[in-house]
Parts: structure tokens; sequence; C-alpha cells
């Protein structure tokens, strides 16, 4: 039977799994609901009693590594050895749903449920963040056009508009045509609704006041004389906090075997923090014993910006992060083409493993201990899985083979128990960088301990960025590498582990609402487009109201 399609608890029932009445939540249909305000407040005044769990993996692939397979595997698991477990996810984006991902919510026997409406508009979350960052948007044109004080600077307003959709065409755009009543004609463009700096105040924030505090924060652009103009400078920061409102309430859901989700939050790791929302894992550890999330990517994207951003601010504090591996994407690091990766070929998976080891490392760059994650799929041989648990005993690292796509939960128990093991141990996870180092220390910092690069490169522009935040006196925040996710490097097509490489930084912009600074390098994009042959061909409505083809 399809996971997807086995019977499931009234949304109630899971709530009071966890402690929460029927008044705690906000009903979305059977399945699904929204935790209310209530419930939130009360963060701050109680302690956390759960562990965290960070799952993370190895530089993605077209193979697929599973890490979210593996993340609501790993909960189910938990809970089947007599452990109270919740696991925490983000919300999955429209844009990779119909362009080359596909669906977002598991596979296999380990699946988020309902699979269907959590791919497709959900509670509507990410269609509010980009109705409030696109109100912003329209308040700028409008503020420019009438001339209102302070004056922005059109050559000088960074705030595009958003969507969540994969559109290339929309990258760049020239508005404001029409004659005088349409506003200036200047350049702009689309960014997917996931790299909104919204959206990573929405992941962050942990009260309204919070949120609107952020909101305010946001710098917009410069005046003609080159003061920085704020959102709280146009007075519209309440109704943009007002559109969050629902938004900021995270969504309760299920996995295929009963197990507690909340699912809140969708920035990407390769260009924003790429973790699900901040109030969603406090609340979690509040209520269970383990909680399990993921940070997006490999562990050069997310999990670094889960510990030197999320984690830092936050305080939040894994106890263990688990490393997903594959035969599979092994191969493709060891220079196996997608067409080749159903030949056995043990030779390629270890000249794959300096990929793994690389992240392995980088790991315990955080002081913290690995956990890595063998996620085996069907047609994987013996040899090949040997050639990976080989390595990890040669490296002592500990280690658990888990198939739960296959076998649902029971696939997940020998993780489960190596991470039960795992938390009893004491560590105190720490940052890669003080605070105090000037921008391009903390850059290089990154780019040279978790990345692998030799140096790193600037641009004029990026340059200019720098001192200009400097001249702000925002040096202090954190950085947000925006960098491919596949590879180490910021070129894509160098797989494996990547050595004497340059990582060039094009600019640097500033998410002052969000409190980071974002490096954008190589030729990474905000607006992705869709493949030649687009995932969104494959999906079916039925006469049934059922969807097929989310993968």
């Amino acid at each position: 039977m399809d996971a997807t399609n086995q019977p499931r608890a009234h949304i109630t029932a899971i709530a009071e799994s966890i402690g929460l009445t029927s008044s705690d939540i906000e009903l979305y249909g059977d399945y699904k609901a929204k935790i209310r305000e209530t419930v939130l407040d009360t963060l701050s005044r109680t302690a956390p009693s759960g562990k965290l769990i960070l799952v993370s993996a190895i530089t993605p692939t077209p193979a697929g590594e599973g890490k979210t397979t593996t993340a609501i595997g790993l909960s189910i698991g938990l809970n089947r050895i007599g452990k109270q477990a919740i696991v925490t996810l983000r919300e999955p984006s429209l844009g990779p749903l119909f362009g080359m991902k596909g669906g977002a919510t598991g596979g296999g026997k380990t699946v988020l449920v309902p699979a269907e409406e959590i791919n497709l508009h959900f509670t509507g979350d990410i269609h509010a963040v980009g109705t409030a960052h696109n109100l912003i948007a329209a308040a700028i044109d409008n503020h420019i056009y009438r001339r209102k004080q302070p004056m922005l600077d059109p050559r000088q307003t960074t705030w595009k508009r958003v969507m969540d959709m994969n559109d290339r065409s929309l990258r760049n755009i020239v508005i404001g045509l029409g004659g005088k009543a349409n506003g200036f004609p200047r350049e702009s463009g689309f960014s997917i609704t996931a790299s909104s700096e919204i959206m990573a105040i929405l992941g962050l924030a942990e009260t309204y006041r919070d949120l609107q505090s952020r909101v305010e924060n946001i710098l917009l652009g410069f005046t003609y004389s080159g003061d920085p103009v704020y959102l709280r400078d146009l007075r519209i920061a309440g109704a943009v906090t007002a559109l969050l409102k629902d938004a900021f309430k995270p969504n309760l859901v299920q996995t295929s075997e009963g197990t507690p989700a909340l699912v809140h939050g969708g920035p990407f790791a390769n260009i924003a923090q790429g973790t699900c929302s901040v109030i969603s894992m406090k609340l979690a550890l509040r209520h269970a014993d383990y909680v399990v999330t993921e940070a997006g990517f490999g562990f050069d994207l997310g999990a670094e910006k889960f510990f030197d951003i999320v984690a830092r601010k936050s305080g939040l504090k894994p106890v263990a992060v688990v490393l997903v591996a594959t035969v599979r994407a092994l191969k493709m690091h060891g220079g196996v083409r997608v067409k080749e990766l159903d030949k056995a070929d043990p030779e390629a998976v270890e000249k794959g493993l300096p990929n793994l080891e690389k992240h392995m490392e980088n790991i315990g760059k955080f002081n913290v201990c690995p956990i890595v994650a063998v996620n085996r799929f069907a047609g994987d041989r013996q040899e090949e899985i040997d050639v990976i648990t080989a390595f990890l005993k040669k490296k002592r690292v500990k280690f658990a083979i888990i198939d739960s796509a296959i076998r649902g939960g029971e696939g997940a128990e020998d993780l489960a128990r190596a991470v039960e093991g795992h938390c009893d141990m004491t560590n105190e996870y720490t940052p890669l960088y003080p605070l105090d180092l000037p921008v391009e220390d903390k850059i290089e910092t990154v780019c040279k301990e978790i990345y692998g690069s030799a140096a790193v490169d600037y641009t004029r522009d990026a340059r200019k960025d720098i001192k200009q935040i400097e001249e702000l006196g925002l040096d202090g925040l954190p950085v947000c590498i925006a960098k491919t996710q596949k590879s180490l490097s910021d070129n894509p097509l160098l797989l494996g582990r990547p050595k004497d490489f340059l990582v060039t930084v094009r600019n640097v912009t500033i998410s002052s609402g969000a409190g980071f600074l974002v490096p954008i390098t190589g030729d990474i994009l905000l607006m992705p487009g869709l493949p030649a042959s687009p995932a969104a061909e494959q999906i079916r409505l039925h006469e049934d109201g059922s969807v097929s083809g989310i993968s």
C-alpha cells in the first residue's frame, strides 16, 4: 500500500499525543492544523526538555540522497524504540515541486501526510510571504512615484518582487512602462519566494513583536545622498506584519506512521538559512524527548548556517548531527554519470568517499561528532555498501544503515538506536567564527574551512558593498553565503572534494531584518528556471480528487 494512502489519525489525536488540546490548534481540515499563538506565548516561560538532532547530507547530486526521508524515518524509528519524537521540517516550495526536484515530503514508505496537500498549497504560508514581500515592492514604487521623503534613489533600490515558481524569464525585467501614470521605468526582476528576506525573517522571529521589529529593520535602498532607507520609513511595517499573522503559526501534520510533524518556514539553504522556523523547533523541544530537524542541501550550506546563524541567534543546541550518504551519490562524486548508476561499481564509490570525508571533517569543526546514515536504495549492492562501512569503521565514525523508504519505520530503528546512544554524550557546539571578525575574514573562514577553497576573490562591486556595510555599522552580522548546492566549490561542475579552487564573491547584500549578510558567489541565481522535462509534466488530478505524480 502507498504510504500516503494508509489510515491516518485525525489531527486532534496527533495534537493530544504531544500534550496539546483541541483548543490549542486551528483546524485546516481533518489532517492539518496550526498551533495557536496562545501556545507560542508560553515558549519563553517553559524550559525545553527534548534533545535536538540535526540531519544534513553530503553534497547533493541528481541521484538523490534522501535527507528528508531520513529525517522523517529517524523520527519514526525513535518512536518505535520507545522515545517520544517530533520531526520539524521546512515547507515545500512550488518552484522545485514543478521543476526538477519534485515533492519534499519524503519518499516510499516514509512520508509526511497528507503529502499532496503539503506539497501544493498547504496552509497558504508561502503565499502570505509572497504577498507581504510584494506589498513592500508596490509601496516602494509608490513612494518613488509620489516623491515621498526620504526620497529613494531608484538606482539604489534593491527590493525585487517574488513568486513561488521557477521562471527564468522574470529574472531581469523593466517595470514602469506605459507612460507617466505608471511610474518611473527602471530595471527590476523577480526572485523565488523562498529567497525573500521575509521568508528568512519568518524562520528566525520568535514573537509577533520580534517579527514586526525585524520587518521594520529591512534595508530597502538609499537616498540620492546615500542615506539608508529602511522599511519603517515607509510606514507599512504594520501592514506587512499583519499579512504574516497566520503564517507565523507553525503547522502540525503527521508522518505515514503517525509521528507528529511540525512543518513551518521554507528558506532555501543555497540562498538563505535553509532550516525550518526557530519557533517550530522550540515548540517541539518542549513536547518531545527527541526533535529531528534538517538543514537543507549539504552540510557546507544549510548546516553551517544552522550553527553560525540560527543556533547562535536562537540558543538552539543540537546534540547530534546525522550525515546522510548514499551509494548512488558517492558513485556520482566518483565520476559515474546518472545513466550508469544502476551498474555495480564499488571503485567509483571509493573514489567518491573524499566528499563524505570532507563533510565529516566539517562537522568536527563545530565541536560535534557525526553519525553517518547510509541511506540504502533498492538497487544498491552489498559490496558497494561494504566500501562505505569499511571506510567509516576505519575512521571510527558511528554509522547505521537506514532503508526506511523501503521498509518504513522498521528500517530506521538501527539509526534511532545509534542516535540515542550518541545523545548521551556531552558536547557543546562552537560557532566557526566570532562575529567581531571583519566581513572579509568571516567569508574567507567559511570558504576555506568549510568549502576547502584556496582563496577568495572579490569583484569591485563586492568590495564596494563591504565598505558600505562597514559604514552602516552592520559588519558585526554573520554571513549567509549564497552558493551552488551542487559542489563544495562555487562551480557546480566540480564534484567530489575539489582542491585549489577559487571562490568568487560577486556582491554582498544586506538582510538587516533577518540579521545577516549575503555574499553572492559564482553564478548562483535567486530565480531558478525549469528543466527540459519539468516534474510538472507528470502531475495529474483524477476524478476522485486525488493527485498523482508528485514524487
